[in-house]
């Protein structure tokens, strides 16, 4: 009995030591993290504003308003964007049908008023520019965990830092990133991607974190192209969550017929 007390008594202070932390669980830190970042609320809506900003200084502006429903945490989750400004994208829709635990791809439609033409963004267009800005199109709906194989790779007072490898690196453009996720927050907070030599060509990051309802909720995101210069700002303003989205709003209808009771 002694021998155990003194064990136990050992274990206790060693997972108080430098250097000697409880093994990490990064299944359940990447789903939280997932949940966290794309699963608030069992609904949710958002006024956004991109700056868009060339390497030369040049800058575009994007006005919108995302509409959230989840099927489930951690799973199938509808999403539609409705663009207000500038007129060359006013009226424009992007719609998600997103399936999070299958092998089979996310749904991504674009409609485009101009020519009255619902347009389908394949597989391999999800990983392109989302409406001439920095981040892409698999960006705003968000990548799901079951994607990439992750590994811990260091833990600060602060953060925890994974690598993740795509499990089908044939089908994005980068041969790894490093996620750092708030311990605080369960948010991903820095991600920097890196092509198979080694470069550090692309970064998305959070630049302002504040609780809405309750949920730790990204107000400001930013990408940057590290390798030509150039980034794109993300604002979200007036965001709430539980707020009852019914279904049809995520229809084919809505994206000729805007739910505008929804979008004010």
């Amino acid at each position: 009995m002694k021998r155990s007390l003194v064990t136990l008594g050992l274990l206790a202070a060693m997972a108080f030591m430098p250097g000697v932390q409880a093994e990490v669980d990064v299944d359940a830190l990447i789903k939280q993290a997932e949940k966290a970042a794309y699963y608030a609320g069992d609904d949710g809506r958002a006024d956004a504003r991109m700056m868009i900003v060339d390497s030369q200084g040049r800058k575009q502006m994007r006005q919108f308003t995302i509409l959230r429903k989840d099927v489930e945490d951690n799973g199938d989750q509808k999403m539609m964007v409705f663009f207000s400004r500038p007129t060359d994208v006013k009226d424009t829709v992007f719609r998600v049908e997103k399936h999070a635990k299958t092998n089979v791809d996310d749904d991504r439609w674009l409609y485009l008023p101009a020519l009255d033409l619902v347009k389908r963004i394949s597989a391999g267009d999800k990983r392109t520019s989302f409406v001439g800005s920095h981040f892409f199109y698999e960006d705003v709906s968000g990548r799901a965990v079951s994607q990439d194989d992750f590994t811990l790779i260091e833990e600060t007072a602060d953060r925890y830092v994974l690598k993740a490898v795509p499990k089908q690196p044939d089908t994005v453009e980068f041969a790894h990133y490093i996620v750092e996720i708030d311990k605080a927050t369960s948010l991903p907070v820095l991600i920097n991607f890196y092509q198979a030599d080694g470069t550090n060509y692309r970064r998305v990051e959070s630049v302002q974190v504040d609780t809405v309802q309750g949920f730790p909720t990204v107000l400001r995101s930013k990408v940057s192209d590290l390798t030509n210069g150039g980034y794109t700002l993300m604002e979200f303003r007036g965001t709430e969550y539980n707020i009852g989205l019914p279904e049809d709003v995520f229809s084919e209808r809505s994206l000729r017929t805007p739910p505008v009771q929804w979008l004010k």
